[in-house]
């Protein structure tokens, strides 16, 4: 690559094609994985719809990816959007130091959440760590920017819970740092959880030490299980005994595989720093926003070194420097209401010369250091700041007041001999040549501080005193996705002692609709209504009357939606969406003029959701409004890969058909939430043709256009499309949508013969954990289509796992497996069943040399 510091444009984007020896990865499972009780990174495991990926080869070949470069005289960052969004490489090109580990082959290892998983670079974590997609590629598109900066924007849809990332990593011209934009929105009409993680590694030697602020004087591991103190540990921490006093900031002093977390900081940064190379990375960031500060290491032993080696071939050893926005532990997810955007800014620069950062911003680093009576002073900057000032008081006694130039390639330092001071007493300032500071830095005094206490299990339900702490525990274990606590038990177990309790039926009714339990959730939200309604039929919150609208349209009573989700807009918390809700009624009654009442009323509250502006767009193109177009573009300002307002602009500009099929035409998960939305319109035709930007056979799809047509009453086309669907493979199938729910109760109708519908339908139930139902499904499709070997295996797990019939499972296990004699993960599973039912080794062994070719 290209690492002179002259360059054409002050910042260069290019799109090139990148060839990187990579090692490949095993084709996913087709069988779905049901993990329900898995834990990962102290939260759920479960990797449900995705497909798992059990296997990495050992044998690597070049492999062509697209990449992105933004480059500008000091840094050049390469982007790979097919691995996940993903930095590969950032070059400070002024001492031709990777300040983020560059590896330079493609080796995964199974780390990830769904299995494939590689390091180097920056990864970016959402919705959850080690993003379930690290191999799937993210939209995106560029922007050159008026100042002369410009700017790739990546996006992407959560397949789990369809929350949804928009990040533009911007470059200017005179910056040595990258500019980070994110928006995490819920498109959803339901509360959404999500954290983010960006995670640089950076290479590590024994050189190499972690910077983290100076007021941090104690760690957490994940879920704040344990605590040490920092940086000098002195106690046991991951099994380790650091009592004599052990530097844990030190790479070369941390022998184990080793997480910890910042409990606390007011600053605004972190960072690393090679004392050798007299280089590193630092990350600045609100710490309002962006509390998170964390160092993982595989251990300089040799557990890490085998690490090493199984994730790249020469490059050597890295940390993690991971920074959480909206988050400051692993995990500790936030929650996204619905059509809810939050927004946070994150910086990643190199810096030199400078030694232990003290404090940074954005434009400049400070180090001040007391070695007997020399006190050390030194200053980076990210840009030219000629006539710069480094200013050093004790209270109004100026110590140091010098003029220099800082810049990237120039930093300043110096020493004076003074041992009359604490170093508390004194402030170090940098300023620019019009006196604005650029960073400061006063120590505070060595005290001591008590360490916070780790965190405690949250008791067993009938342990637990009050309803109020019952809701609460059940909303922490939804909130970080708790892999084995379960939250309805305590949501239960609150409604025995209580009835009617008014948040704790809210919150039992949405987790029942979120399990495609639409009809059962009702209750519950008319329960929570009658209580809070008891003595104020005008409450503070309008999440029980929302709630209840979305259950009652879910069942097609429209009527009563309507009359649930207008209440609902009483409360601050939730009339926006109650609004789009409601303008979609109306579009569906082809009441127009309300509909765009409603929307506009929406988006006086919500000016930047997509989904509302969409629906907006679409009314007034309805309404041939020559406003359409003009709201359109300004839409797309907001972002460029807006399905629902691309969608709506190809009405106006052909071209822009060509666009969204870019970003979705292979993705359905997109494209049946393009798909959704005008179903919820009653706009079957654009529904129709939203379906249809998906190309590729697949049942869903299939099942999907025969309701469609049953809609618009093409009664051919509706069975011949549920036949289609009932004939294509059903690999890979896994319905995770709550609108699944409805088409596949509506294919048993209209094709009973299909024994595939029940099938999904089962697994989306199952994963959900309404076992009797998945149990059932799953008992229907073996009678429709007794050669389906997958159904059978489903049905082994629940008849082993749920109602205690062993010999059924194994039953069921065996005749899957002679229905599907090349799948191995049945092998896999059948031995595993053998082991629990105490077949002998004798008979395990000539198991599984009969199928020898599997197994290996």
């Amino acid at each position: 690559m290209n690492i002179d510091i002259s360059a054409d444009e002050p910042v260069t984007l290019k799109e090139i094609d990148l060839t990187i020896p990579t090692y490949g990865v095993a084709k996913p499972e087709k069988n779905p994985m049901f993990l329900e009780d898995r834990v990962y990174q102290g939260s759920s495991g479960k990797t449900y719809p995705f497909p798992v990926t059990e296997r990495v080869f050992d044998e690597k070949h070049d492999k062509t990816y697209k990449a992105v470069i933004l480059e500008n005289k000091y840094i050049q960052i390469t982007f790979l959007p097919e691995l996940g969004g993903r930095i590969y490489r950032i070059l400070d090109k002024t001492n031709n130091y990777d300040f983020v580990y560059y590896n330079h082959v493609i080796k995964p290892a199974l780390v990830g959440l769904a299995g494939p998983w590689i390091s180097g670079g920056i990864e970016f974590n959402w919705p959850q760590h080690h993003r379930p997609d690290t191999f799937s590629p993210v939209n995106y598109y560029t922007k050159i920017n008026s100042d002369g900066s410009k700017t790739i924007w990546m996006s992407d849809i959560d397949q789990m819970n369809g929350t949804k990332i928009l990040v533009g990593f911007t470059m200017y011209p005179d910056k040595a740092y990258l500019k980070v934009d994110e928006t995490f929105s819920n498109p959803t009409d339901l509360p959404q959880t999500f954290l983010w993680w960006a995670n640089p590694a950076v290479p590590v030697n024994e050189n190499t030490q972690s910077i983290f602020p100076p007021d941090v004087n104690a760690v957490f591991d994940h879920g704040k299980r344990a605590v040490s103190d920092f940086p000098i540990a002195t106690g046991e921490y991951y099994k380790v005994d650091y009592s004599e006093g052990v530097d844990i900031s030190r790479y070369k002093n941390v022998p184990v595989p080793t997480s910890y977390m910042a409990a606390k900081s007011k600053y605004d940064f972190l960072g690393n720093y090679d004392h050798q190379k007299e280089a590193g990375l630092l990350h600045v960031a609100d710490h309002h926003t962006s509390p998170g500060k964390k160092q993982w290491t595989w251990g300089h032993g040799d557990f890490g070194q085998s690490w090493d080696h199984q994730l790249t071939d020469n490059d050597g050893p890295y940390i993690e420097l991971m920074v959480g926005t909206f988050t400051d532990n692993q995990p500790d997810f936030s929650w996204l209401n619905p059509h809810e955007e939050k927004h946070s800014t994150e910086y990643f620069m190199p810096y030199k010369a400078v030694g232990a950062v003290k404090n940074a911003t954005i434009n400049a680093a400070v180090n001040l250091e007391k070695d007997g009576d020399t006190i050390l002073i030194a200053a980076y900057a990210t840009s030219v700041f000629s006539n710069a000032q480094v200013i050093l008081e004790k209270e109004d006694e100026v110590l140091l007041n010098e003029k220099t130039t800082l810049s990237p390639t120039e930093t300043f330092t110096t020493t004076i001999q003074n041992d009359q001071f604490e170093l508390h007493e004194l402030t170090l300032k940098v300023l620019d040549q019009d006196e604005n500071v650029l960073v400061q830095y006063t120590p505070e005094p060595e005290k001591i501080e008590a360490i916070p206490d780790a965190a405690k299990a949250i008791p067993n339900p009938k342990d637990i005193k009050t309803n109020d702490e019952l809701f609460n525990a059940g909303q922490h274990l939804e909130q970080y996705r708790h892999a084995s606590f379960r939250p309805e038990n305590y949501y239960l177990e609150g409604l025995k002692r209580d009835k009617f309790d008014k948040r704790i039926n809210d919150a039992y009714g949405l987790l029942l609709y979120r399990q495609g339990l639409f009809v059962e959730s009702e209750k519950y939200f008319r329960r929570a209504l009658e209580r809070q309604n008891n003595h104020n039929t005008n409450p503070v919150s309008g999440f029980p009357s929302y709630h209840l609208g979305l259950s009652l349209e879910k069942q097609g009573k429209y009527a009563e939606a309507y009359d649930a989700f207008y209440k609902a807009t009483w409360s601050a918390d939730t009339k926006s969406v109650s609004f789009v809700a409601m303008a979609k009624i109306k579009i569906r009654e082809n009441d127009l003029d309300n509909a765009l009442k409603f929307i506009n009323q929406a988006l006086l509250f919500n000016y930047n959701d997509l989904t509302a502006r969409a629906i907006k767009a679409h009314i007034l193109i309805l309404m041939k409004s020559d406003q359409a177009e003009k709201f359109l573009k300004d839409s797309l300002e907001i972002d460029n890969s807006a399905s629902a307002v691309l969608f709506e602009y190809s009405k106006i500009n052909p071209d822009y058909l060509d666009t969204l099929k870019h970003f979705i035409d292979t993705r359905l998960n997109d494209v049946l939430d393009l798909v959704q939305l005008y179903l919820e319109t009653g706009q079957y035709a654009d529904a129709l043709s939203a379906l249809n930007i998906y190309e590729d056979d697949n049942p869903l799809k299939s099942y999907y256009e025969s309701y469609i047509y049953s809609k618009l009453d093409s009664q051919e086309q509706v069975l011949a499309s549920a036949k289609l669907g009932a004939s294509l493979s059903p690999d890979y199938i896994f319905p995770n949508r709550l609108f699944d729910v409805i088409i596949l109760e509506y294919m048993q109708n209209i094709n009973p013969k299909d024994g595939l519908a029940p099938y999904y339908l089962g697994n989306l139930y199952y994963d959900r954990r309404i076992y009797q139902k998945a149990q059932a499904l799953w008992e229907k499709s073996v009678k429709l289509d007794p050669d389906y070997a997958m159904s059978y295996r489903n049905l082994s797990i629940v008849y082993y796992n749920k109602t205690n019939q062993p010999k059924k499972a194994l039953e069921y296990l065996e005749k899957a497996f002679k229905l599907d004699p090349k799948n191995a993960r049945l092998v896999f599973e059948l031995d595993s069943l053998y082991q629990k039912m105490n077949h002998s080794l004798t008979d395990r062994l000539a198991f599984l040399e009969k199928h020898l070719d599997l197994v290996e």
